[in-house]
């Protein structure tokens, strides 16, 4: 795709600014994440976000997977949906969805020049604040029926915080971006309650209980109901394959009969998927609550058609362009992608990977950003693999991976760990090394995860559907050398 002129002076604009997902050296204070930046700007616009009727999801794991279950119901529903969420894959435009659908360029040129004279009378204002601004602006404009807005980083200081939505979620906690959020699972979870407001439902999923305890106590002090995923809500795996997994939900509050939620469908791979669909189900039952028009048929299709890329996604070469020597068979390279980027969630995938390919050898190709616990991930994934390709994505945060060869090599002989400069080049060299019934796994950040559907597309043309976000791909935000764009430039 062709980017218009002045789409990409847009996306400089908002880049040029200070960029918290492309530099986390900061600290992590209420004056350096100050909220009455995002206020002030939107008080300028008129408060566009005082009118919208919203779900604020905040998490470690689960909370994109979460949120996209939330929009595709809802969409399923009849509603016209807003959908915000970060970072993004392939183009910016993901960020900012309504119906689905990314926002048009020429969308985002008419919401900065509109949104400029105000962003530049507030000193100090980022990047994520002004993506904020533009996409409440934008879904109030479009006159969404509901927003689903998820939380950038922490849930307190973020600058989406600004809303009082009809229901809050959180997803599991676990460590991550420790030097910012605290060191503790107590201390990461009270950063995340800070989206619990007085008197809002505040639905919780499965949790550990030194974080669990936190949400409890800050819900009991904000006067919020607790539902807890888990214990009011609870599901039942039925089956599952690479096609997707079926299962049932049972809760003395479903507001839908349970019989018709026995065999829900969902396409997202690996169990911790149906704790994010029943979490996802326990937000829609409070909306139901409220008015929403979901019934249990709106669940199902909504459920059933949710699009998440490189969460478990599995990848297999058309049969027609398999070497000659596969076609046989029709046996070609599997491919999965996915976005672990702590231990957490390295742990789920690894436990993922051995229940649907078990007995098959496992390659991985690794890349971490520099703030990630390169050490923890690692050890979670290489431990009986059988091989590790380091690599770094166009990220400006990613990790230097010559320097993750001494981590992998605690696990896998130093023949079997390599390092290659460029996602698509250690894609193309595993596939091409590699016996066909070897699973290649990309993962460690979501970039590698994005970057790596890009290769696969240039190897495959048409592979994904139309309309897929990675055929509206964009060359990564440079890495500016500047940190703050003065006001009135």
């Amino acid at each position: 795709m062709t980017l218009p002129p002045d789409y990409q002076a847009a996306l400089d604009y908002i880049f040029n600014y200070v960029d918290y997902e492309r530099r986390r050296s900061v600290l992590y204070t209420e004056a350096a994440w100050d909220l009455a930046r995002t206020r002030r700007v939107l008080h300028t616009l008129g408060d566009p976000h005082l009118g919208l009727r919203i779900v604020h999801v905040a998490g470690s794991k689960g909370k994109g997977s979460t949120a996209a279950n939330i929009d595709s119901v809802l969409r399923a529903a009849g509603l016209r949906t807003g959908f915000y969420s970060s970072p993004h894959l392939h183009t910016f435009r993901e960020r900012i969805r309504v119906d689905g659908q990314l926002i048009a360029p020429q969308d985002v040129v008419r919401l900065l020049a509109q949104c400029q004279p105000a962003i530049e009378a507030v000193p100090g204002i980022t990047t994520f604040e002004i993506m904020t601004v533009l996409a409440l602006l934008h879904f109030a404009q479009q006159q969404v029926d509901w927003v689903v807005l998820e939380v950038g980083l922490g849930g307190r200081l973020d600058a989406t915080n600004v809303v009082t939505p009809a229901v809050s979620v959180i997803t599991p906690i676990s460590f991550e971006h420790t030097a910012l959020l605290g060191d503790t699972l107590a201390k990461i979870a009270r950063e995340k309650a800070g989206i619990i407001k007085p008197g809002v439902p505040v639905v919780v999923a499965p949790q550990e209980a030194e974080a669990l305890a936190v949400f409890q106590e800050v819900a009991a002090a904000q006067g919020a109901r607790l539902v807890q995923v888990g214990r009011d809500w609870r599901w039942q795996a039925l089956s599952d394959g690479l096609d997707g997994q079926t299962f049932a939900v049972h809760s003395a509050a479903c507001p839908w009969p349970l019989d018709e939620l026995r065999e829900l469908r969902t396409p997202l791979l690996g169990a911790h998927q149906l704790a994010n669909a029943t979490t996802a189900i326990a937000a829609c039952a409070e909306l139901a609550s409220q008015g929403a028009p979901i019934d249990a048929d709106s669940l199902r299709r909504g459920l059933s058609q949710v699009v998440w890329p490189c969460r478990l996604e599995v990848l297999a070469a058309p049969a027609a362009q398999l070497p000659e020597q596969d076609q046989v068979s029709g046996m070609g390279a599997t491919v999965v992608l996915d976005s672990a980027h702590n231990d957490a969630s390295a742990r789920l995938l690894r436990s993922a990977l051995g229940h649907y390919f078990a007995g098959r050898p496992l390659l991985f190709i690794l890349g971490v950003s520099n703030d990630k616990d390169a050490a923890g991930i690692l050890a979670e994934l290489l431990p009986g693999a059988a091989a590790a390709v380091l690599t770094r994505s166009r990220h400006p945060r990613a990790a230097d991976p010559r320097e993750l060869a001494p981590l992998a090599e605690r696990y896998l002989p130093g023949d079997r760990v390599s390092v290659v400069d460029s996602v698509a080049d250690a894609l193309a060299q595993s596939l091409a090394q590699t016996s066909p019934e070897t699973v290649i796994c990309l993962t460690g950040s979501l970039f590698i995860a994005g970057e790596a559907r890009e290769a696969w597309l240039a190897r495959h043309p048409g592979y994904f559907p139309a309309g897929d976000w990675v055929y509206a791909a964009e060359p990564p935000a440079p890495d500016w050398q500047v940190t703050q764009r003065p006001a009135g430039n």
